[in-house]
């Protein structure tokens, strides 16, 4: 499916057909990097892996869509010319490094495609029975503060010296090359402040970006985004652009998932997409997650059909979550799909 020639609404509805009502988002990128022996404690945290460990990369992609993933998501989450430009790389070598973070994520759809030649199996009750499933490879666009690399992409305080105009000259670029990579969509992820959504909407309309986009906002309780903004402003700033094909929440506690659907779905029309994460907190200070003792990986996937339920279309995870989280709402999602008169945006 080419997003790029096709009206985007109706692409991702087409998409979402196809993928049986409801799609399922892979998990953490990192936290599988981590898990297979690349260190990241680096300003660029899994953007290093984009020139050290390309094939690790690749590996993570092909062990989420072996999970079941529907999109994956490419390594440029904190990939930016200017994170580059300061350990050496030239604007051109920059640029080549974003192109190749969706590369990377389209030679693993390829090499998936290759050795299931029907499309992902259908995990779950039918499993069987396998099914042709598209598979999306989405652009990751991280925030400013993913950037700063201080722990305000998790506060979204930027200080009162960074505007609109600042938050559109950091992005442009990025956003123009990301475009034209080859993604079938971007991904402007843990968006955390009213403001970074307005700047990401003003470029898409002044740079006549035709790719689809997702915009997902970090939130710190069912009401506000982590910056103190509404989240229902924030949706409104995302509904407003015609590039947006869907819009939602991830790296959020899983707790609050359910609430912030049934806010958001008040306030559009268009698909929801949510990744949270693992439940755990990140802490800018010590620069690692605490863990929780409130939330573990089976209670995560336990939320799963209340969030399709609630009108969640797009369901993944985001930090701290495994391959292993995403087979299981896979399979969470195929029982939603299989049972008698269910009620959820999986039917």
């Amino acid at each position: 499916m080419d997003f790029g020639l096709r009206d985007p609404a109706a692409a991702m509805r087409d998409f979402l057909q196809q993928a049986g009502g409801c799609a399922v988002v892979d998990g953490g990128l990192a936290t599988e990097l981590e898990a297979n022996g690349a260190d990241l404690n680096d300003p660029l945290w899994s953007a290093k892996c984009l020139f050290s460990s390309p094939d690790l990369i690749r590996k993570v992609h092909l062990d989420y869509l072996m999970a079941g993933a529907n999109i994956i998501i490419s390594a440029s989450y904190q990939a930016t010319i200017q994170g580059f430009e300061a350990r050496g790389f030239s604007q051109k070598e920059s640029e080549a490094l974003l192109f190749k973070s969706v590369e990377i994520a389209c030679e693993a759809r390829g090499i998936f495609q290759s050795s299931y030649r029907n499309g992902p199996y259908t995990v779950g009750a039918d499993e069987a029975s396998s099914r042709k499933q598209p598979i999306l490879v989405a652009a990751s666009i991280g925030s400013y503060g993913a950037f700063l690399a201080d722990g305000s992409e998790y506060s979204g305080d930027y200080g009162k010296e960074v505007t609109l105009q600042t938050l559109k000259d950091f992005h442009r670029r990025r956003v123009q090359v990301l475009a034209e990579s080859g993604a079938d969509l971007i991904a402007f992820e843990t968006i955390p402040n009213k403001i970074e959504a307005q700047a990401y909407v003003e470029l898409l309309k002044e740079n006549n970006i035709r790719i689809p986009a997702w915009f997902s906002f970090c939130s710190k309780d069912e009401n506000d985004v982590v910056s103190g903004d509404s989240v229902l402003e924030c949706i409104a700033v995302a509904n407003a652009c015609k590039n947006v094909v869907a819009v939602g929440i991830n790296c959020t506690p899983p707790r609050y998932i359910q609430g912030l659907i049934l806010s958001i779905r008040k306030a559009t029309d268009k698909p929801i997409v949510v990744y949270p994460n693992s439940g755990e907190r990140y802490d800018a200070d010590r620069k690692e997650w605490v863990a929780s003792t409130s939330n573990s990986e089976e209670d995560f996937v336990s939320y799963v059909s209340k969030w399709s339920e609630a009108g969640a279309s797009l369901i993944g995870g985001c930090c701290r979550t495994t391959p292993k989280t995403i087979r299981a709402i896979a399979e969470a999602l195929s029982n939603v799909r299989s049972a008698p008169q269910a009620t959820s945006a999986c039917n």
